[in-house]
């Protein structure tokens, strides 16, 4: 483990790319409150910079696009550590917007690389995906998984092939340039004011509106993608952000871990816990599922446990309290219910 690793966070100058994102804004709080200087870059295309309004006189805010070079070399210019979470993410844009999706993941790696070589920084902390396996050969699957772009033609994998490419040049510039580079690979992420791309909001916004449309009492018909007997695990905010704290204090230089839960759901049992945070009984109708997707995933977390990782947030808690916030704030419902 390199000096770096072992210094406390309060002793750090951070910057975060992708910092008014969902998980972005969840960790510069997290490291604000863990005593950090962080500064925040994001465009706010899909980010929202008053996700950082509880912090903000604390937090150095810096709007730009991860794809201009000048850009991420003043945000980078003066820090310690660069965590770098920017990106497209959300299906929709995989099928709808890849060149854009890929555009992001590989100028936004080569800038920040290039920014982090031109003003000595020695630490870089990627974030990744468990898209990275698509269907991976062990469940639960573990950090040394094949990595894998089943069909080049399926704009579904612009997101993991641009992680990829991100994970190939922070591991082999890391070697050479870095004295610690890591990578945290994230399962199914969810909680409070996540957007409307992702499959918890999206159903939790569906099911708002068909029981106000629905106030008998009779259960909720809810059409989903897939057969409903999809696995998952999801992971809540909270716990991930204290994944991330903890690599950041304690992992390992060039060392990929994954952060989630190991508590596996099926898509129709989520659909019919969302039901219950309603008071609601849910009864899924079976669609298509779209092709490139995945019939079970779950992360081997023993790697981040040896650090001392522990999910507190069970999925029924996590729910009910995302669900909540959906349903006091409401959100913008696609028409095209995303893949977990």
């Amino acid at each position: 483990m390199s000096d770096t690793a072992g210094r406390e966070l309060a002793a750090r100058r951070i910057l975060v790319t992708g910092g008014t994102g969902f998980v972005g804004s969840a960790l510069v709080r997290g490291l604000q409150r863990a005593g950090a200087r962080v500064r925040s870059l994001d465009n706010d295309w899909r980010g929202r910079a008053t996700r950082l309004d509880d912090v903000s006189h604390d937090v150095e805010i810096v709007q730009g696009d991860i794809r201009d070079k000048q850009v991420v070399g003043r945000a980078v210019a003066g820090v310690d550590t660069v965590c770098h979470l920017a990106a497209v993410n959300g299906t929709e844009f995989f099928y709808s917007q890849p060149e854009l999706v890929l555009e992001v993941a590989v100028k936004g790696m080569t800038n920040v690389i290039d920014a982090c070589l031109e003003h000595s920084v020695r630490e870089l902390v990627l974030a990744s995906t468990s898209e990275v396996y698509q269907t991976p050969p062990t469940i639960p699957t573990g950090e040394d998984a094949p990595l894998s772009i089943p069909d080049p033609a399926n704009p579904r994998y612009s997101y993991a092939g641009g992680k990829i490419i991100s994970e190939l040049m922070a591991l082999n510039y890391g070697r050479r340039h870095f004295a610690r580079a890591l990578i945290f690979r994230l399962h199914n992420v969810f909680g409070p004011d996540m957007g409307s791309e992702h499959v918890i909001p999206h159903l939790s916004l569906r099911l708002r509106e068909l029981c106000r449309a629905s106030p008998d009492g009779e259960p909720i018909r809810l059409p989903i993608q897939g057969t409903g007997l999809e696995i998952r695990s999801f992971a809540y905010i909270d716990d991930v952000i204290e994944g991330i704290l903890l690599l950041l204090r304690r992992g390992e230089h060039l060392g990929i871990y994954h952060i989630g839960t190991q508590e596996e759901v099926t898509i129709e049992h989520l659909a019919k816990q969302i039901g219950r945070c309603f008071g609601r009984d849910v009864e899924v109708v079976p669609g298509a599922r779209p092709e490139g997707g995945t019939k079970r995933r779950c992360p081997d977390i023993s790697r981040l446990a040896a650090l001392g990782y522990r999910p507190r947030t069970s999925l029924v808690e996590g729910l009910a309290t995302t669900v909540r916030w959906y349903q006091e704030h409401g959100g913008i419902l696609t028409d095209d219910e995303p893949e977990p």
